[in-house]
């Protein structure tokens, strides 16, 4: 039961729009409608600006480490947290209360992360700056930053200083981020793929 109630938290946790409800609080209807078309940090930043998107990914990273600390600490139980934490990132793309239509999951993956294992985190953040700063695309970093996160809980599980449940979170969680970045990766290949801060032009709707 445990397991069952951390799950639908964490779904109910990662569907709450923050992107979209921030993007009204600045003026704008639907954060969707611009840049990428996703309501995580990086459309934020493009559309509304670096204060309301601080405040966006304040939010995401909450979300993910809500589900994961209440079934560390209220219930005890690692399988409950991992499965919290993953359902979180779920929730966070495809958000109940906007429609199915959400972000990336990448700051409610960060979140998770930490709530799982700081150490985890705090690599997964470092690696993500220094790709972040040398390259300038918020995608890589992403998904160098959830795979360091990953291998991280790999070399912990491995080592007996995390249970075992935390690496099918850190595997699922990983998969979830990438997946949500197909498209970008083939951007970044064929050299298309914006960097931090450009592509915040309204969207035609016909391709949303």
């Amino acid at each position: 039961m445990s397991i069952v109630v951390t799950a639908v938290l964490g779904y109910l946790f990662g569907s709450i729009p923050t992107g979209v409800l921030v993007g009204r609080l600045a003026g704008i209807e639907d954060v969707r409608q611009y840049g990428s078309g996703k309501t995580g940090f990086t459309n934020s930043l493009r559309t509304l600006g670096i204060r309301w998107a601080i405040l966006v990914v304040v939010v995401d990273v909450f979300k993910g480490s809500a589900p994961v600390l209440i079934g560390r600490l209220l219930f005890d139980e690692p399988m409950a947290a991992a499965l919290g934490g993953v359902a979180a990132v779920l929730g966070h793309t495809f958000p109940l209360f906007a429609g199915f239509r959400g972000g990336r999951g990448v700051a409610t993956a960060f979140g998770a992360f930490l709530a799982v294992s700081p150490l985890a985190a705090l690599a997964c953040l470092g690696f993500a700056l220094i790709v972040l700063a040398i390259f300038r695309y918020a995608s890589l970093m992403s998904v160098v930053g959830v795979f360091v996160g990953f291998l991280v809980i790999v070399g912990l599980v491995a080592a007996d200083r995390a249970a075992t449940p935390y690496l099918l979170f850190a595997l699922l969680t990983m998969l979830a981020v990438e997946f949500n970045h197909i498209a970008n990766i083939k951007r970044l290949l064929a050299g298309t793929e914006p960097k931090l801060g450009q592509g915040g032009q309204r969207r035609d709707p016909s391709s949303a």
